[in-house]
């Protein structure tokens, strides 16, 4: 059973704050990334090639906090993170703080396949990039208005802010897929553009292998949301560690990490899983994820709010 599943971040999404239009391109765009991976994986193509196609899909759309609609920080430019994991060798990759890079997510596949190290900073991860001739952008590309919009509110207010932990109209961010091929092997990738006004080259969970990315034989986790909570839970690699030691089930294990672990300590957020059997779980402690799956033989699924 060869599936996929996506996510483009969590937090305050009410039914409210998205007008019919907009929820459309949402869908547009999930259904878009999914089936991109998807298809990769009907021609029997390695989980690791699907979840990279699957986020690059996302990355080069300007909805999610990625890539092309990456956040800005507080002097006005972009640092992005990326990372990406495969299960049944333990390999990764990650990147963190990149600038020029179109997609990140290929950066940190370099990182992996090209270099003896799992996690490199800026400028050197964009050095890499460029090295290996990875389609490199100026500013501009970058650029969204209302990206923009947000860091001068989140300067007028003096801190930092999660993509989505402000004005509910606020665009949702950190993307990520996770897959499991049809030779039973699993792959994880994540990419985010951060915290609007960020200071200090602040690094989230997204590149931290463990935190907000992880890939083994028995699961695969992205994780989007409040980072630094991530991190201190090690959340992703706690899912892995209550299938194996407690012998939880996938549903089981993420429901104790999003539910019982993150949200009393204020880590909003979600994931999403797969494990070796090809079951997907998507949970969230937020008001809303936008999310996706696809399994052999079924078609595409999407949602942004609680079902």
């Amino acid at each position: 059973m060869f599936a996929l599943a996506i996510h483009g971040g969590a937090g305050t999404i009410a039914r409210a704050s998205l007008s019919p239009d907009a929820e459309r391109e949402y869908h547009a765009a999930l259904e878009t990334a999914l089936n991109t991976g998807y298809d990769l994986l009907a021609q029997g193509a390695a989980a690791l090639d699907a979840v990279e196609a699957a986020v690059r899909s996302l990355e080069d759309c300007p909805l999610f906090n990625a890539g092309r609609g990456a956040v800005f920080t507080h002097d006005g430019h972009h640092e992005m993170d990326a990372a990406l994991m495969s299960g049944h060798n333990r390999l990764a990759g990650a990147v963190t703080g990149v600038r020029q890079v179109q997609n990140p997510i290929r950066a940190a596949r370099l990182v992996m396949e090209k270099t003896e190290h799992v996690l490199l900073g800026y400028p050197g991860a964009d050095e890499l990039a460029r090295e290996y001739g990875l389609p490199l952008q100026p500013a501009e590309y970058f650029f969204t208005q209302h990206r923009y919009n947000q860091l001068q509110d989140a300067l007028k207010a003096g801190k930092m802010q999660l993509d989505h932990a402000a004005d509910p109209n606020w665009k949702k961010g950190t993307v990520g897929a996770v897959a499991r091929d049809q030779h039973g092997h699993l792959a994880a990738a994540t990419s985010t553009g951060g915290m609007t006004n960020k200071r200090y080259s602040r690094i989230g969970d997204t590149p931290l292998i463990g935190a907000g990315t992880w890939a083994d034989e028995r699961c695969a986790i992205s994780c989007t949301g409040n980072g630094e909570y991530f991190i201190r839970a090690v959340a992703a690699y706690d899912v892995a560690c209550l299938i194996e030691y407690k012998g939880l089930t996938l549903e089981e294990a993420c429901r104790v990490v999003v539910q019982d672990k993150l949200a009393p300590v204020g880590g909003e957020g979600g994931l999403i899983a797969i494990d070796a059997a090809g079951n997907v779980t998507l949970p969230f402690n937020s008001e809303g994820m936008y999310r996706g799956c696809r399994r052999e033989g079924e078609s595409a699924w999407v949602a942004i709010y609680k079902e």
